[in-house]
């Protein structure tokens, strides 16, 4: 818990405000949905609901200061040089946070009359989606603020407008009501801003609901296409947005929200975004929110990064590294040509370990020099920032070095290139002028290095001189009043002096030179002439060496940002080399392989393998992944080939594996579509344009729709939206209702994507009587998990072949379960009855003798004893038997199991 209990005046009269406090109430009416940080002094103050708030989210003390309309105004507050931690906890928790800081020097308001209050103002709104502080960001994840528009009512025209702030990306993305949903998911937005009249919009509801607190409403102002060009224009200080690329009425309007929206969050503080790149809808894969959640594509079960296919395949050494890693994984490629650059750089890289082990060396710890851009370029920046800027390009010569001279692809030329985009002359200048240690705030002086400032250190020799005099006057002191406990010490209220003990306070003042100044409970304070006169020499000294360094970092700051642009492509060089090498190690230590990716509608897979859950065994020491083959490429149709992709509908018990089989296909296709090696032998994927995947069961009660519900609106969705070119996924469909209803849905369902969506599809299926269906229809094939059974147990082989279950072993996977023993054996009764049933066309539920009558006249349960033909042969000592011995044995136990 935090004490900060600290002197403040309190309100003159009961229920009058103070200046202070009615200042605090003017700016808080300004921004009643945001905590109200207000500087003072050392603190961020919090007041009336705002402190109760904050102690309840932060678990800080709340007190008391004064009275308001007669009541106490409840206080909560955070130390300034710490705030940064209270607003991670903040914004984790959905709050917004303006932070008002003194915009005047107090020594200009006591010109104003003593009970003048130093002017405060808002000089930043702190949101999920416009943090740049380092300490508040994932390095590993990009932190988008999005932005969504419409003109033209509920099926009107939209677009998506994203930036990273920390980073400077902007993009936008046309978008519409079909394919709104899976771009929000792509884009993962940690705010999402959007016009306050799409706020009753019935079909946008579901997404709103699960942004939660990442949503917000702004008026439909900020979202005017008639203005959105010239805004723009503005912010980039050019006539016209010929130069950016052709934009869309309603893309320009998304684009001008964001910077709007930035605006008014970040005031004077101007964002240094790039120039807007259009996002081709047709150029990346569609993939919808239930098949991200389905996939785990970037986050497991619980929202959790562990345990997803990003955190598995994560291999790169730099936050630039795993941000692009995860923006290729959140956008799969369907250019077969883009696809291929960056498996040509993989390979390269697969092809000369000692290379890539190099490096991957030269890169690892490499500092974020997107992120320190952008908070230069706000003014947030500080020493270790600039820092950051030279050691990257320190690290650029290196990486050039290792690569300097070799024959590269072009994905690695291109990154070579731009590795030497910086002039030489930042690096020089930034060079000469840092010191070897870095504070973190700017205004703690220190981080200029010796001699790069002739008058820098002449201030910086004055004031360290003067400090050793310090020392040789306390020791003085001592010598001339005897007291041994007597120390100079500092502090901002009364500046240097002389503290000692209380006991020894009276024979200082008898002397005439020491002035008393404080007495505290158990000391003195004094001073003198000469002890004032040296603060005065050392607070001149100390001002002017802080002064110049300022000024030194102003001109630093101004060479780095006049740089940018070259610096971006930079960064961008460092992130592309280290995803090609990160991958090319995961191929390398994983025995994965270059995917055929073309245009045709092959989907063939050799030995194909789940990584997330290969990765899994490998780190539990058990048994290795049993690879599977998959082929969904279109079956041969006589001489020719049949024009679509085929479907194959798989068969088998519960965790034998066919989820896992499910889900691996549709991960390789991901895997091969962002440039990347997948795990088997061999892969040849025809380009997919839409991924869906129905894996698993889940509820949303929030929109109170049932498990089933779920399942069908999902379900819906595929059926619907599936072309020839996607690959669907789907998992026991119709299992969450009727046994009759559920098979006539499945049945149909395939019938549907066979004859109209034509797509490539694996159904796994409990409902056996579906596999005559592939006596119908020319492109469906049975599949099946296979299994053994031994001694009454089932083997799971998790080896997916053709043909067709015989049962689902239900009850053999209850009983690992742990159910009790007397309901298996009456589970076991009751199938028994079901499926004489179906054979003889009798046999119903009804026909069923009583659960309790069962149970009453079924035997006690006791320790079951082996057969005597068991225990005869665990008696056998196979090595010392003869071949006489051996075979009276077996005669014998032939005939303990006829008995």
């Amino acid at each position: 818990m935090l004490d900060i209990a600290r002197t403040i005046d309190p309100s003159p009269v009961e229920g009058a405000p103070t200046p202070m406090m009615a200042q605090y109430l003017e700016i808080k009416a300004a921004y009643p949905d945001a905590l109200l940080f207000y500087r003072m002094g050392d603190f961020y103050e919090l007041f009336f609901e705002d402190a109760v708030e904050a102690s309840r989210a932060l678990g800080i003390t709340l007190t008391k200061r004064g009275k308001h309309l007669g009541a106490d105004i409840p206080m909560a507050g955070v130390p300034v040089v710490s705030s940064d931690d209270y607003l991670q906890k903040l914004i984790a928790g959905g709050y917004r946070v303006a932070v008002c800081e003194q915009v005047e020097d107090p020594a200009e308001a006591k010109k104003r009359g003593g009970k003048s209050v130093v002017r405060r103002d808002v000089v930043r709104l702190v949101t999920p989606g416009t943090l740049t502080e380092e300490a508040l960001l994932d390095p590993a994840r990009a932190n988008h603020l999005a932005t969504l528009a419409r003109i033209g009512g509920p099926r009107g025209a939209m677009a998506i407008a994203f930036c990273d702030l920390s980073t400077g990306l902007f993009r936008i993305a046309p978008t519409d009501e079909d394919r709104l949903f899976a771009d929000i998911a792509a884009v993962d937005p940690s705010e999402l801003v959007v016009p306050d009249t799409m706020r009753e919009d019935e079909a946008l509801r579901p997404l709103f609901s699960r942004l939660g607190r990442a949503l917000r409403f702004e008026p439909a102002v900020l979202f005017d296409g008639a203005s959105a060009s010239e805004r723009l224009c503005r912010f980039y200080g050019v006539a016209t947005l010929d130069g950016f690329g052709a934009f869309e009425r309603v893309e320009m309007a998304a684009g001008a929200a964001l910077i709007g929206y930035l605006g008014r969050t970040q005031f004077e503080a101007r964002p240094t975004l790039m120039r807007p790149e259009r996002v081709e809808p047709d150029r990346f894969m569609l993939i919808d929110p239930a098949t991200r959640a389905s996939l785990e594509l970037t986050r497991a079960v619980g929202g959790r990064r562990q345990g997803s296919l990003l955190d598995t395949i994560d291999r790169c050494v730099s936050g630039a590294g795993s941000r692009l890693l995860a923006s290729r994984l959140a956008f799969p490629l369907t250019a077969t040509a883009e696809i291929a650059r960056r498996q040509d750089a993989v390979a390269w890289m697969t092809g000369d370990n000692r290379l890539r082990r190099s490096l991957r060396e030269a890169l690892k710890g490499l500092p974020d020099i997107e992120r320190a851009l952008s908070r230069l370029a706000l003014d947030r920046g500080g020493p270790r920032d600039l820092g950051a800027v030279a050691e990257a390009g320190e690290r650029a010569r290196l990486l050039a070095g290792l690569l300097d001279g070799r024959e590269v692809p072009a994905e690695v030329g291109e990154a070579l290139a731009d590795l030497a985009a910086p002039p030489t002359e930042l690096a020089a200048f930034l060079g000469a002028t840092l010191g070897d240690e870095l504070p973190l705030r700017r205004g703690e002086g220190g981080f200029v290095g010796s001699g790069a400032c002739e008058r820098l250190d002449e201030a910086r020799r004055l004031r360290d001189e003067s400090r050793l005099v310090l020392g040789d006057l306390q020791v003085r002191y001592i010598a001339e009043t005897g007291v041994r406990a007597l120390k100079i010490r500092h502090n901002n209220v009364l500046g240097y002096f002389v503290e000692v003990p209380e006991a020894q306070g009276a024979s200082l003042q008898a002397t005439g030179v020491f002035s008393h100044r404080q007495t505290l409970a158990s000391a003195m304070r004094f001073t003198t002439p000469e002890l004032a006169d040296l603060e005065g020499r050392i607070a001149e000294a100390g001002s002017i060496a802080l002064k110049r360094e300022l000024e030194l970092f102003s001109a630093m700051r101004a060479a780095v940002l006049a740089a940018a642009d070259e610096l971006r492509r930079m960064a961008d060089a460092f992130g592309r080399l280290d995803v090609a090498a990160a991958l090319a190690e995961l191929a390398v230590s994983g025995n994965w392989t270059r995917p055929i990716v073309d245009d045709s509608l092959a989907f063939r897979v050799e030995g194909g393998r789940h990584p997330v859950v290969e990765a899994a065994l490998k780190r539990g020491g058990g048994a290795g992944f049993v690879a599977n083959d998959c082929d969904l490429s279109p079956p041969a149709a006589g001489r020719r080939r049949a024009a679509h992709g085929a479907i194959w509908l798989l068969t088998g018990p519960n965790m034998g594996g066919k989820s896992t089989f499910l889900r691996q296909n549709a991960l390789i296709a991901v895997l091969a579509q962002i440039g990347a090696f997948v795990p088997a032998a061999h892969a040849h994927i025809g380009v997919v344009d839409r991924l869906f995947s129905r894996v698993g069961a889940s509820d949303d009660l929030a929109e109170g729709r049932s498990t089933f519900m779920v399942e069908m609106v999902e379900t819906a969705a595929i059926l619907n939206q599936a072309g020839e070119r996607t690959l669907v996924v789907l998992d026991e469909i119709g299992r969450g209702t009727a046994t009759y209803d559920g098979l006539s849905i499945a049945f149909a369902a395939v019938e549907h994507l066979h004859e109209v969506n034509r797509c490539r599809a694996l159904f796994a299926t409990h409902f056996h009587e579906m596999t005559a269906l592939s006596a119908r229809l020319s492109r469906l094939s049975n599949a099946t998990v296979r299994v053994r059974e031994w001694e009454g147990e089932v083997v799971f082989l998790h080896e997916v072949g053709p043909g067709v279950a015989d049962r689902s072993y239900g009850i053999q996977v209850a009983r690992l379960a742990g159910l009790p023993p007397v309901v298996l054996d009456r589970a076991r009764q009751v199938l028994g009855e079901l499926e004489k049933g179906e054979r003889t066309g009798g046999g119903t539920l009804d026909d069923l003798p009583l659960f309790s009558a069962a149970r009453a006249a079924a035997p006690p349960v006791a320790a079951a004893r082996p057969p005597p033909a068991l225990e005869a042969l665990r008696a056998v000592d196979p090595d010392a038997m003869t071949p006489r011995d051996a075979l009276e044995t077996l005669y014998r136990l032939k005939g303990l199991l006829g008995s």
